[in-house]
């Protein structure tokens, strides 16, 4: 099997006047853990986007699995093999913790309308499959005693790893994390560092955003780095920490960086 996952190229977004993505182009190999970081403002959720068929790219193109993605609805995406989560939580919050992970996993039913409308025995045995594996990823995340649970009632932490399961639960190659620590304190930060080296050693891809330092340089084999829309360094965690245009970025120049 080709180790390659995701490759993109030349990807530009305009916003009006404002160059978000200018010329970014990086790989994901299978099996590794991808951070992607820079200041506010770099550009890293605009790429989330893109790479999700949320926005849809002004230039340049991405494959996934050796497949073209770019155009493609963010239904059809789930469906090829990319899962995401959001920096800001967007659970189902009156719906049990239970239902929000059968959701994800409708994306991999096959049952039609007409199969849901007359109850057929085929769509009442796959429901019974849905609850299943979605009570295993609540108990696979940490969280089965709170299956029953109203999603907006539980604790914060557990609403991340909530929505990390409603991701698993549509199978993906690549699950993209968007800030998953955010918010964690943490006792809470290093549980999801295991989770997710869990999540890798089972056989699933992540690429990661992340303003956690620690947990980047701890968990990522290679990070991408954007400043203001461009691609400034890549490469593994410790060696762009080192990287001047990446020091410059966060601490504003050799200046900055001398008086930190």
């Amino acid at each position: 099997m080709n180790s390659l996952l995701l490759e993109c190229a030349g990807l530009d977004k305009r916003f009006g006047g404002v160059l978000a993505l200018a010329e970014v182009g990086f790989s994901i190999n299978r099996g590794e853990i991808y951070g992607l970081i820079g200041p506010n403002g770099a550009g890293k959720t605009t790429l989330f986007n893109a790479l999700t068929g949320i926005y849809s790219c002004d230039a340049g193109g991405f494959s996934f699995a050796g497949k073209p993605l770019a155009g493609l609805r963010p239904d059809q995406i789930a469906a090829r093999g990319i899962a995401r989560t959001f920096q800001n939580i967007r659970l189902f919050g009156n719906l049990s913790a239970l239902d929000n992970v059968m959701i994800g996993r409708h994306v991999r039913t096959r049952a039609g309308v007409f199969g849901a409308i007359l109850r057929t025995r085929a769509t009442l045995a796959e429901e019974v499959a849905i609850e299943r594996r979605a009570l295993e990823l609540l108990a696979y995340v940490g969280i089965a005693a709170r299956a029953n649970d109203v999603a907006r009632q539980l604790p914060y932490g557990d609403q991340r790893r909530l929505e990390i399961a409603r991701a698993l639960a549509t199978e993906p190659q690549l699950l993209a994390l968007d800030e998953p620590a955010a918010g964690m304190n943490a006792t809470e930060t290093l549980e999801l560092k295991k989770l997710l080296e869990r999540v890798r050693a089972d056989g699933t891809t992540i690429l990661l955003i992340e303003h956690d330092m620690k947990l980047v340089m701890g968990l990522c084999d290679r990070v991408l780095v954007l400043d203001y829309g461009r691609k400034i360094a890549e490469g593994p965690p410790r060696e762009v920490q080192r990287d001047p245009r990446v020091i410059a970025a966060y601490l504003g120049g050799a200046e900055g960086a001398a008086s930190s």
